[in-house]
């Protein structure tokens, strides 16, 4: 009869040793029944792994000292962004192994690290040293809404260690991030308005009548009373959170407060969603410069540079 496997190794990725630990043997491990991952690290054939579980495989087969590190450490906070593959790990010194889909930075000196891995805010300045701007902003601003980072953590880390890939490059996306944002669509329609030349919203920012706070709206141009709102499907799909928004919507109205409802569609044609948001705010009575797309715009879509 064959030995079922233990509960315990359903979970996801796991060693030889702690395999033997709940009695499988290594011939058991030769069997179809189990996935070899990396040198001494095995899945349950039919387990599948999602990013999570990949970067604890590799961690896994990895020494203690090589630390989960760059958009890997991001990933393994929770927010996906960028290509998962390679894992990123940074290792002080050498260390001679190659293990398929994970990608080793050597440094003399390690970045910042705690118990999973380099910090979030090391991770950030390493992020910068590759990633195109948009991207970079909405890591940022998550990052430092959820308190994984702060600007000061990662400008002390910038310029203690400026020669560090990513250290000059962090310091000029550091005035662009909001704390404030609370989702990367926020975040992504936030940039895409200041980088084409109008005039930075408030972010999450109440609205009143009178005395009564009525809601607080994603971005808002209080100058001229023009909300702009992210719609998530979780909008319509909540039947309590629907019923609100028709509430809060309505409550805008009456204190003539115009709002624009952005949705994901409309998010995938950036210039198409500016050109909008600007005639609306000439509408009332906005006399600024109109968007342009171009330069400072372009930018957003490239790599920062590091030099000033």
């Amino acid at each position: 009869m064959t030995r079922p496997i233990p509960p315990e190794l359903m979970a996801g990725p796991f060693t030889h040793a702690t395999a033997h630990e709940f009695g499988v043997t290594e011939k058991m491990l030769r069997g179809r029944r189990f996935v070899r991952l990396f040198p001494r690290v095995w899945r349950v054939a039919g387990v599948d792994l999602d990013v999570h579980g990949w970067i604890q495989a590799a961690r896994l087969a990895l020494p203690e000292r090589a630390h989960v590190s760059h958009l890997s450490r991001v990933h393994d906070l929770g927010l996906f962004i960028g290509d998962p593959r390679p894992i990123h790990f940074t290792v002080s010194g050498d260390l001679h192994l190659r293990l398929p889909g994970v990608f080793l930075h050597r440094t003399e000196v390690l970045p910042p690290c705690d118990e999973r891995g380099v910090t979030p805010a090391a991770a950030f300045v390493q992020a910068c040293a590759t990633g195109r701007l948009l991207d970079l902003i909405v890591i940022g601003d998550w990052l430092i809404h959820r308190e994984h980072a702060t600007t000061d953590e990662i400008a002390w880390i910038a310029r203690t260690q400026s020669w560090r890939p990513g250290a000059a490059q962090s310091l000029r996306v550091l005035p662009h991030l909001d704390g404030l944002s609370r989702s990367p669509k926020e975040s992504r329609v936030r940039a895409y308005l200041v980088f084409s030349g109008l005039p930075v919203p408030d972010v999450n920012a109440p609205v009143y009548d009178g005395a009564r706070e009525i809601g607080i709206v994603d971005l808002l141009y209080r100058v001229w009373m023009l909300a702009i709102e992210y719609e998530g499907r979780q909008h319509a799909e909540d039947p309590w959170q629907f019923a609100r928004d028709i509430e809060r919507y309505a409550d805008f109205r009456a204190i003539g407060l115009a709002y624009l409802q952005v949705t994901a569609a409309m998010e995938k044609h950036p210039r198409s969603l500016v050109t909008r948001i600007h005639r609306l705010l000439a509408e009332r009575g906005y006399s600024g410069p109109a968007p342009i797309f171009a330069g400072r715009w372009d930018s957003l879509f490239a790599p920062v540079r590091a030099g000033r």
